[in-house]
């Protein structure tokens, strides 16, 4: 359950939790067309609160609605803002930040113009995504009998609200079958990636992900984890990926702003690799961590 806080962020107006509702008939209810984002906020080294990457996320936000021509009524300096003034109005050193757009009542029908884009930002404390045991040992995943749309179909490089209907139904067919997640791959039949995070593969010490140009989501801790195995030394190539090649990895690994990076112990019913988190994935989970917590390039870094 989320954990209710003090105030929303609510078109420019900080708002009681029980008061930041809509009408029945809001658009985006109905049809799915909105965007969002998913932050975090860690407590640093010393002492101080940090919102990891905001900019580049609230950047992703507007490009998501400019995808979906969508007008978001504020800058994207404001929305930096309004983010951390929700932070503090609810007083938490660490919480997950979901800002929502969203069109609003008015017109029906899927041709709707001139409907008002509404903002939200709403701040929660979350844990581990897939649990703090699973940082440590893995995940069981399962390819999925859903595949990502391509990239001609749904505009894979925006966080849009009806895309996760996609991943909401690999996700549920992964857990009623007793898996953690579940992995998707494109409409070629290359890996793209689990419900909600990005997939890397380990395999004689070089590190693959899939490339941009496919239908990933383009992933801030995707980008900040590529950033810093290079800093570590470690070779990364973004190249396509064929199912077969997690199956005899060495290591794989999930990563995400909400999963941040998760091993990933078993595909299939095939164990992979040792069987728990690898060596490399170690490093890398170390370093990612500490990135979060203040070790990191200033710009990455946004205090509250």
């Amino acid at each position: 359950m989320v954990e209710k806080g003090k105030k929303i962020w609510f078109d420019g107006e900080l708002v009681d939790w029980d008061d930041a509702n809509v009408h029945v008939l809001t658009h985006s209810l109905h049809y799915g067309l909105g965007v969002f984002e998913g932050i975090r906020c860690y407590k640093t080294s010393d002492g101080r609160s940090s919102v990891f990457r905001l900019e580049e996320h609230i950047r992703r936000l507007f490009d998501s609605a400019k995808i979906c021509m969508m007008e978001i009524p504020f800058t994207q300096e404001q929305v930096v803002e309004a983010c951390l003034e929700t932070v503090r109005v609810n007083g938490l050193d660490e919480c997950y930040l979901r800002p929502l757009a969203f069109v609003g009542d008015g017109k029906m029908g899927l041709g709707a113009l001139g409907n008002p884009t509404r903002l939200a930002i709403i701040t929660w404390p979350w844990g581990a995504y897939l649990g703090e045991e699973a940082l440590r040992q893995g995940i069981r995943l399962k390819v999925s009998s859903f595949s990502r749309a391509g990239v001609n179909s749904l505009m894979a490089k925006g966080k849009i609200v009806g895309h996760y209907v996609n991943s909401i139904l690999a996700k549920r067919e992964a857990l009623i079958d007793g898996y953690d997640e579940a992995l998707m791959l494109d409409p070629q039949g290359y890996v793209c990636e689990a419900s909600g995070e990005n997939v890397f593969v380990i395999r004689d010490g070089v590190v693959s992900t899939s490339p941009l140009g496919t239908s990933i989501l383009g992933g801030i801790t995707r980008h900040s984890v590529i950033t810093l195995m290079r800093e570590m030394g470690l070779e990364v190539k973004e190249r396509l990926i064929s199912r077969d090649e997690l199956y005899i990895a060495d290591e794989v690994f999930l990563v995400g702003t909400a999963a941040e990076v998760t091993p990933v112990r078993e595909l299939d019913n095939r164990q992979i690799g040792i069987g728990s988190r690898g060596p490399i994935t170690e490093r890398v989970q170390s370093r990612y961590f500490a990135a979060v917590r203040g070790d990191a390039p200033a710009d990455w870094q946004t205090f509250i």
